[in-house]
């Protein structure tokens, strides 16, 4: 399927992270603007913290990054730096390669603004992300992840990936998400 077919297809946040990472890896320029997706101007100009997150079809974890605010001036800017840091910046994976494309999906994850909380039952692992902080060292996990059922398994795992490894006087933050996944014909 070509890029201007999954375009058509796709949430425009979905497909600017993909026509970003083919560009990206076939060497050539990068979108400007998510005008190039989508000309709806409302789409991009506000400035959210966002992820993209790519799993292959299979529903393997393929690359992630975000930003928890923004650093860009537009959403658009943002989904595409994102994009480029998630599908050859992840450490946790070697880059990912041109032949890859056909057989990965994206999705971004726009998020609201962090706000403190004091009480953990104001947490639900289901529709809540978190930020741990303890410290220097500070780690976030996103909502509704596949095999994170509760927020005590939230809370590890967000301490965990900041180095924490004891919660006891850990700050916790949560942020709303809207997901964006993509939707790819077989």
């Amino acid at each position: 399927m070509s890029s201007e077919q999954e375009i058509k297809k796709s949430h425009p946040y979905t497909a600017l992270a993909r026509l970003t990472v083919e560009r990206h890896l076939g060497g050539e320029r990068l979108p400007f603007a998510g005008a190039e997706v989508d000309p709806d101007n409302t789409l991009w100009e506000m400035r959210r913290g966002c992820f993209v997150t790519i799993k292959t079809t299979s529903g393997v974890l393929r690359g992630c990054i975000g930003t928890i605010i923004p650093f860009q001036p537009s959403l658009d800017r943002e989904i595409i730096e994102n994009a480029v840091s998630a599908s050859t910046r992840d450490l946790r994976f070697p880059a990912i390669t041109k032949a890859e494309l056909e057989s990965v999906q994206f999705s971004v994850d726009i998020l609201g603004a962090p706000e403190p909380i004091a009480d953990r039952s104001l947490l639900d692992a289901k529709r809540w992300g978190v930020i741990v902080s303890k410290g220097m060292s500070r780690g976030v996990l996103l909502p509704d992840l596949e095999g994170v059922d509760t927020v005590e398994q939230q809370l590890e795992i967000a301490c965990r990936k900041a180095g924490i490894f004891d919660m006891s006087g850990i700050a916790i933050e949560r942020f709303s998400v809207d997901r964006y996944p993509e939707f790819l014909a077989n």
